[in-house]
């Protein structure tokens, strides 16, 4: 079992820079893969960045992709995510989740727990 709880969360403007954090608690944190998920008003949620259970393998969406860095502490049970020069369409609700895998997953199916999410807004 792994309990999730993000945080960093904010309203921000164009430009700026935020860094997301979630404290996990459970012992299966360090085999665990690990993915930012954001979800904005009216759309499906999906996966922004993803880390695998060693941090040797990352995924970023393309919409993401040389703005935001996902990063793992096994030893502090922590991931973060580092999102920079932030525009509108960064604005949503995001998500932390874990799912026991040693490869990188994608789907939010097949992730087994989630955080309650944090939010983030960024104004033009």
């Amino acid at each position: 079992q792994v309990q999730l709880a993000e945080s960093g969360g904010g309203l921000v403007q164009a430009g700026d820079s935020l860094r997301l954090v979630c404290v996990a608690s459970g012992r299966t944190f360090s085999s665990c893969a690990l993915g930012w998920f954001r979800q904005a008003p009216g759309k499906e949620r999906e996966l922004a960045a993803a880390i695998s259970w060693n941090g040797g393998s990352t995924y970023y969406a393309d919409s993401v992709k040389g703005r935001f860095t996902i990063t793992r502490d096994n030893r502090k049970n922590m991931v973060y995510l580092q999102m920079n020069s932030l525009n509108a369409e960064d604005t949503a609700v995001y998500y932390c989740a874990a799912v026991v895998s040693v490869p990188l997953l994608y789907r939010s199916s097949e992730y087994d727990y989630w955080g309650q999410g944090t939010q983030v807004t960024v104004s033009s």
